[in-house]
């Protein structure tokens, strides 16, 4: 859709009275009215945009194919989904990968695995990302050789950050933020908020120099920070990406 220049200048306006996002509100609402649901068109306003908190849940289920792309199947598929999610438990239970002290992170992780049919026989932790690492190196190389050198880099909490998705790390609001890229298609955005959280806490790392320092403040990183970390990974991912191209 080519650029509407009064559009334009509505979002700025309400931009600056302090109601950014309102022109954003209305577009994802008129998407939710199309029957079937344009996914494409879902996912690339997920990428550029927040999600309103009031669509967000349904948004995802539908990129998730949890709900199909046709609005009134919802009903009945939502049910059909509550009984597959009790079937997914329990067999999680019986296999002994989960029980009932289990964390909900690691259930969810559990569940998606086994219905991806790529649940492990253990629980090792993947290599570090070379990409992690490309881009450190881009940004601050200084931090990237002390990581290296104190042997750090190897022992980050990658699992925490991308097997989970950064779940137990980051709080709720700036989660969403974040599992909205992930969702609607571009898991990349985890490696630039890893990026972002070295980069912010550049140096409180530079004095630490034990890896198992390191990783202990990583895994515990002060939470009132995050709203700004997110926002500035999802700039540096814009940044080394681009930017999704939004049509209605």
């Amino acid at each position: 859709m080519a650029d509407d220049p009064q559009r334009n200048f509505r979002s700025t306006y309400y931009e600056k009275v302090g109601f950014r996002g309102v022109e954003e509100k209305k577009s994802l609402e008129i998407l939710l009215k199309d029957n079937p649901l344009d996914l494409e068109k879902l996912s690339t306003f997920s990428q550029r945009f927040p999600l309103p908190s009031m669509y967000r849940v349904h948004v995802w289920k539908v990129l998730l194919g949890i709900l199909p792309p046709h609005s009134d199947s919802h009903t009945l598929v939502g049910s059909y989904r509550k009984d597959q999610y009790q079937d997914i438990m329990e067999a999680l239970e019986v296999m002994r990968f989960i029980n009932s002290s289990t964390s909900s992170t690691h259930v969810y992780l559990r569940m998606f695995q086994l219905e991806s049919q790529v649940l492990p026989r253990c629980s090792e932790i993947s290599p570090p990302p070379k990409s992690l690492e490309h881009y450190l190196s881009q940004e601050e190389p200084g931090l990237l050789s002390h990581l290296k050198n104190t042997g750090a880099l190897a022992q980050l909490p990658y699992s925490l950050w991308f097997r989970r998705c950064f779940a137990g790390c980051l709080p709720e609001s700036s989660l969403q933020r974040v599992w909205d890229k992930v969702i609607s298609g571009s898991c990349k955005i985890l490696v630039f908020v890893a990026l972002e959280i070295l980069l912010s806490y550049k140096i409180m790392l530079l004095g630490i120099s034990r890896p198992e320092g390191v990783v202990k403040f990583l895994c515990n990183i002060p939470q009132e920070n995050t709203d700004v970390i997110v926002t500035k990974a999802i700039d540096l991912w814009h940044k080394y990406c681009g930017t999704p191209i939004h049509a209605m």
